[in-house]
């Protein structure tokens, strides 16, 4: 029982010394994150999306051409790249979307967006001096979208999908600030 006893201690030991390295070192497990993750999912017969994203809060702070400059790329949203994944192939304005899992960045402006979705997947969203990771060269689409400006205040960035009117939206929400991206089924993938 005593060598067993030794046994279990060791495990629990090199299993701490795990997760107070990870903590240290990559995220800290133990504390509650300034811009939680969230994923958002849509179904609709057998087309599934999917969003993986985390959504910082306005805290006061002035958000679109102040701590989102204008025309530069965003991460959109905070910490890891943001994600889009489809099970079946779309078109977003036109443009043939294979199924897959993309990034999702922006270049925001007052009057439009740019949104773009990237090949290459991402483990965070941003470098060491604090630049865009995203590459250029990995990019399946760009599309500019016009900016709706909101009567209310939304606090913390919220992605979602809209599908009220009949017609597919991937829609962004911050501050007062709404963009709506335009999404179809590719035709060929329905029964």
């Amino acid at each position: 029982m005593n060598r067993f006893f030794k046994w279990v201690l060791w495990v629990l030991l090199v299993v701490a010394i795990g997760l107070f390295l990870y903590s240290f070192f990559v995220e800290n497990i133990f504390s509650k994150r300034l811009s939680p993750k969230d994923k958002i999912e849509f179904t609709l017969n057998d087309l599934d999306l999917k969003v993986q994203y985390n959504r910082p809060y306005k805290k006061g702070r002035e958000i679109f051409g102040g701590l989102v400059p204008y025309d530069q790329v965003w991460r959109t949203g905070a910490n890891e790249a943001t994600t889009f994944e489809t099970n079946k192939p779309l078109y977003i304005q036109g443009i043939a979307i294979p199924k897959g899992i993309y990034t999702l960045w922006t270049i925001p402006s007052d009057s439009s967006w740019n949104v773009i979705l990237n090949t290459k997947l991402y483990p965070w969203g941003v470098d060491e001096q604090m630049k865009p990771m995203r590459e250029p060269q990995y990019d399946i689409l760009e599309i500019e979208v016009p900016v709706e400006s909101l009567n209310n205040t939304v606090e913390q960035f919220t992605i979602g999908f809209d599908n009220t009117t009949g017609n597919l939206d991937l829609t962004m929400a911050w501050d007062q600030t709404k963009v709506a991206v335009p999404i179809s089924v590719k035709k060929d993938t329905l029964p």
